[in-house]
């Protein structure tokens, strides 16, 4: 059938084949099917595992990412009056997508999430009657449609389902999880289709022409997207006419300052002193030695500094007693003798006094006066370059190259820098960058690191910051890195959000605050929530004499009494609980000769004399004699009465002591351990007949079977509604940015900061503040900073 109408096969999940049914699998029973041929799978009662192998729910992850609209596809025989899960597509507690029948309530059940909160749509339908059925759930956006066998039974706009499903998802068939809403019946032809009115699979004949909701809203985020383009284009466009009328008076460029002289960008210069060229780049002096060519001097010569040059040059050497003397030097002999031109020259010298004892005295090298030991050579005007020092010996003074410098060919009274950290020759740690200066190097530290020494960082010390991001009741450790949260005892979370952690929990939509501590929603008590406020009981609430109070999980309300009727205003008191005139509506039930008399709440057959006047009850078209008592056919559990033309109906009473007790309208007598059920969270047992909610829920044991539904809530007459964190029920807010109810309306638009219009429904960053996210709702612009953009930035 799908090469039949076109569909690509990568576009569908066949379940049945998937999963592998055909193939043994416990609590699976292959049988016959709907039609002759057909391979149908019977889901008994016993405890079982279906569920989809990874590269299932892979294949299925991603199709649901990519698709925004698609039909689940079965055919199935529920067993009478059972409730049980035909698919569910969850993580852990959360349902992504979840398809239920109840037998006991006949209802289709719809779960699935909503920003990241449970949602349940309710379909009042009778699907477990033990005969054949083709259901198909069809999803286009917000969208839904509700086929069974081939009849459009539901259509409604519901809030988007999320559909980006966590890698940790599961497929389960026939059943929740593996300890509840297990399916009893048989199921065949299941499906997930990913393409437009994917229930045409199932029924050719019905109209496919019509475009989906998806299809309307991808023209119109086609539309958002152009109008994101147009304001992105606005902004740049403003932007660059700023900057150009900031710059069209003007012409900026940055210059050098040296010794009172000002240099432009890109000017260079000499500096005799220093033997330096230097250039202004971009505001700074940059400047290197200038290169001296290699120097090749003949034997009888040496390279010599001469004054006023910053090269080399070659004079003749001397010789003297097998000794070698530059340019300059001195030899001590009868006399003083000069190295000048290659000839030892005779100079008269005369010796200054020395303030030491002869043996302290010493004769520095090629010079003809001895010296005290410990002179300062260097005093005397050696020349050593700005990268050198002057180092003074026992006889002479040195040039040697500063730490971080190497000397210009071999001479070392010029040095040049060496890159330290090129050369592999720095000592910087693990967590540190090398960063090469002028004679030295730099060891930075690694982002979120802080120093400890010259060579060494350490973490930042973030958590005893403001840096620090964890929750008040999480413990900040730091870390090679930055830092990480880790929850107290008695907490959990990530560590930057930490939530009290209630080992059994609280029920009703209770919020833990604080280790085994529960706040309770209004209507609940106990320390786990777990008991109901009766209002009516504890006389919280006095309704009207017309109405009395129903208690109700949570909440009351006050219930028009039998007689009455609702006016329409919906009084929460039940003022506005009016008298019902039986007569005048003629819904009553005096008989023959007897005549009608209203009464406040109810009514009275008076009977004249006669023969006719016998006060009998009419029912079901037939006649019920006065005194008379019977078992409604449609209701085993009801018993019904007639006196005086009035017919009284009322539930069976429950003998639980009597072994004639019938358990299906007294489940709180069945005590066999079959009949019992355990809670969804698998610590507790409840007996059949027991009620409980859980998320939301109202859920009751019913011969060992679960079956749950909402909570009902009061009805509420505001625009704007909203679902607090913890509760079950909505409540009126004025402010449509917090309203949970809003359904997108395109027709209503907003303007953004550039004043381009903006449908309903699409968002936008703020201009000039890219931490703040805008969001357009029927009209109105609605805001919200995000904490952890502004941490980072």
């Amino acid at each position: 059938a799908a090469v039949g109408f076109g569909t690509d096969p990568a576009l569908q999940v066949d379940l049945v084949a998937e999963l592998d049914l055909v193939n043994a699998t416990p609590g699976v029973t292959q049988v016959p099917g709907l039609h002759n041929a057909s391979r149908a799978f019977l889901f008994q009662d016993i405890e079982r595992e279906i569920h989809a192998a990874p590269h299932v729910t892979e294949k299925l992850i991603q199709l649901f990412r990519n698709k925004s609209e698609f039909t689940f596809l079965a055919t199935l025989q529920q067993k009478a009056t059972t409730s049980g899960v035909i698919l569910s597509i969850r993580e852990l507690e959360h349902s992504y997508f979840e398809l239920e029948s109840s037998g006991l309530r006949d209802e289709i059940r719809y779960h699935y999430r909503f920003n990241g909160k449970t949602r349940t749509e309710v379909f009042p339908y009778r699907l477990a009657d033990g005969q054949w059925h083709k259901i198909a759930v069809s999803l286009s956006a917000s969208h839904l449609l509700l086929h069974v066998d081939c009849n459009r039974i539901y259509e409604r706009v519901i809030d988007p389902p999320e559909t980006n499903l966590t890698p940790e998802s599961n497929l389960w068939l026939g059943q929740r999880n593996r300890k509840h809403g297990f399916f009893k019946g048989v199921i065949q032809d299941v499906k997930i289709i990913f393409i437009p009115n994917g229930y045409i699979m199932q029924c050719p004949n019905l109209n496919r022409t019509c475009p989906t909701c998806s299809d309307f809203l991808s023209l119109v985020q086609g539309i958002m997207d152009l109008q994101e383009l147009l304001a992105k284009m606005t902004a740049k466009l403003n932007y660059a006419e700023t900057r150009l009328s900031q710059l069209e008076d003007c012409h900026c460029e940055k210059t050098c300052q040296v010794n009172g002289v000002i240099y432009r960008d890109k000017d260079s210069w000499v500096e005799d002193d220093h033997c330096r060229n230097c250039t202004c780049q971009s505001g700074m002096v940059e400047c290197r030695r200038m290169s001296c060519p290699p120097l090749e001097c003949p034997p009888d010569a040496l390279p010599v500094h001469v004054e006023s040059q910053c090269c080399k040059v070659c004079k003749a050497k001397c010789i003297y007693g097998g000794k070698v003397l530059a340019e300059g030097q001195r030899v001590l002999t009868k006399s003083c003798r000069e190295c000048r031109n290659g000839v030892l020259v005779k100079v008269m010298e005369t010796c200054p006094p020395l303030n030491c004892s002869e043996k302290d005295h010493v004769l520095p090298e090629n010079q003809c006066c001895s010296v005290c030991r410990g002179h300062d050579f260097c005093a005397e005007g050696h020349v050593c370059g700005e990268n050198s020092e002057c180092k003074n010996w026992n006889t002479k003074a040195t040039c040697e190259c500063k730490n971080g410098y190497l000397a210009v060919q071999g001479d070392s009274a010029y040095c040049e820098d060496i890159d330290e950290c090129a050369a592999k020759m720095h000592y910087c740690h693990a967590n540190t960058v090398c960063v090469n200066l002028p004679g030295s190097y730099r060891c930075d530290c690694v982002t979120g690191y802080v120093r400890v020494d010259d060579f060494s960082c350490t973490e930042h010390d973030e958590c005893g910051s403001s840096e620090r991001s964890c929750d008040d009741n999480a413990i900040c450790t730091n870390t090679v890195r930055g830092h990480s949260c880790t929850c107290k005892p008695g907490y959990v979370g990530n560590g930057t959000v930490c939530r009290a952690f209630c080992e059994e929990g609280c029920r009703y939509g209770g919020t833990c605050v604080a280790p085994n501590k529960c706040a309770c929603p209004s209507g609940f008590t106990g320390s786990h929530c777990e008991e109901d406020i009766d209002e009516c009981a504890e006389g919280i609430i006095e309704c009207h004499n017309h109405s009395r109070c129903v208690n109700l999980p949570g909440w009351y309300h006050c219930e028009c009494r039998s007689g009455f009727h609702d006016n329409g205003s919906y009084s929460p008191a039940g003022e506005s609980c009016v008298d019902i005139d039986e007569c005048a509506l003629k819904t009553h039930t005096c008989w023959n000769d007897s005549a009608c008399v209203n009464l406040a709440g109810g009514f009275d057959c008076l009977c004249p004399s006669g023969p006719s006047c016998t006060g009998d009850c009419p029912h079901e078209g037939g006649l019920k004699r006065n005194g008379q008592v019977w078992t409604l056919r449609e209701d085993r559990c009801s018993v019904c009465s007639c006196k005086d033309g009035r017919i009284f109906c009322r539930r069976t009473a429950c003998d639980c002591e009597s072994p004639s007790a019938d358990l299906f309208c007294c489940p709180e007598c069945d005590t066999r351990v079959t009949s019992q059920c355990l809670d969804q969270s698998g610590h507790r047992l409840y007996r059949s007949g027991d009620n409980w909610t859980h998320s939301c829920q109202q859920c009751r044991c019913l011969e060992g079977e679960v079956d749950c539904w909402p909570l009902p809530c009061p009805n509420l007459n505001c625009e704007y509604t909203a679902v607090s964190e913890g509760e079950c029920c909505p409540h009126c807010v004025s402010d449509p940015c917090l309203a949970d109810n809003l359904t997108y309306d395109i027709s209503k638009t907003c303007l953004d900061g550039h004043g381009v219009p903006r449908l309903s429904g699409s968002v936008w960053t703020m201009a000039g503040s890219p931490c703040t996210t805008c969001k357009c709702k029927n009209g109105n612009v609605c805001c919200s900073v995000d904490l952890e953009c502004l941490h980072n930035n």
